[in-house]
């Protein structure tokens, strides 16, 4: 048995002088007010025992990490018929470029850049009668954290600043991508990207996805292992923006980010991890938090290559 309480200690230790690298997401005003410095990791191994350092049980805004959590209902609900409004393939663009939606007649490349996003989003709001409060109900049965909330000035924050992402809700509805209201697809995905949590409630969340689709202190599962296979399988390949490639050489674990700080990663059948540094690198991923998860996946000598 690892020691990850001690790994992780001395991550926290070594990763010092790192915290004050990146730029945190200042084009959301709520965002930029956070400063550089903190940082906090949280890892539940298979025996459900919760591993902590530093800020580990500090809230932050999840943003695009809710992404893994509105794909599993979605996928949930549909199975492969969602594949037929939005693709699996890494985007090789910014997260929210337009580029490859007028190449590709209005689907996006995958459920994780914000067009396949706002494409799930819409598929919610078919399912369910409030799709923000589903998803946020799911997040607090999965962390087993009932606090799990909305930060509405984070959500104003992100909707006042929204252009690109109405941008693309426009084009995607242009090419009958989405069949509710664009504003109404909008003001769902901004509150579900304003959810708050910590290290700790994100890596109970992700427990399901290492446990054969069973959450965190449940029995039965959640989603089929097939389907868990399959989000771990895009967290992998499309998880991280456009730097996917070298998020696996480094780290070797699939893994998915947000402009927050906060990445979630996962090691099927060992451990869910989650850190969380508010300093971005160019493309949007925490920079401390991945050179903390390389140095976790280096030192426990566990990845899934």
């Amino acid at each position: 048995m690892k020691d990850y309480t001690a790994i992780l200690n001395e991550i926290h230790r070594e990763i010092q002088p790192h915290l004050t690298g990146g730029q945190v997401a200042d084009y959301i005003p709520e965002l930029a007010r956070i400063p550089l410095g903190g940082f906090g990791m949280a890892l539940v191994d298979m025996d459900g025992n919760v591993h902590t350092c530093g800020d580990a049980a500090r809230p932050f805004s999840i943003q695009s990490v809710s992404k893994v959590f509105t794909l599993t209902l979605a996928l949930k609900a549909l199975g492969d018929d969602l594949w037929d409004r939005v693709g699996r393939e890494p985007s090789g663009s910014g997260f929210n470029s337009l580029l490859h939606l007028e190449y590709e007649h209005g689907k996006p490349r995958n459920p994780f850049i914000n067009a396949g996003a706002l494409v799930v989003t819409d598929v919610l709001l078919d399912l369910y009668p409030d799709a923000v409060d589903a998803v946020v109900q799911t997040l607090r049965r999965l962390s087993g954290n009932p606090d799990v909330g909305i930060d509405e000035a984070v959500a104003a924050s992100e909707e006042s600043q929204g252009f690109r992402n109405a941008s693309l809700a426009n084009f995607l509805k242009s090419y009958g991508g989405l069949d509710h209201e664009v504003g109404r697809v909008l003001s769902a995905y901004f509150r579900h990207c304003a959810i708050e949590m910590s290290a700790v409630d994100l890596a109970c969340a992700g427990f399901f996805l290492i446990n054969q689709g069973v959450p965190l202190g449940e029995t039965e599962r959640f989603i089929s292992p097939n389907r868990a296979k399959y989000i771990n399988s895009l967290m992998l390949t499309c998880g991280t923006y456009d730097s996917v490639g070298d998020f696996a050489y480094r780290v070797g674990l699939p893994g998915k980010s947000g402009v927050g700080g906060g990445i979630l990663a996962v090691m099927p059948g060992r451990f869910s991890v989650c850190v969380w540094s508010p300093g971005l690198d160019a493309v949007g991923n925490s920079l401390a938090g991945t050179l903390a998860l390389e140095w976790l996946t280096t030192k426990t000598g566990i990845s899934i290559f």
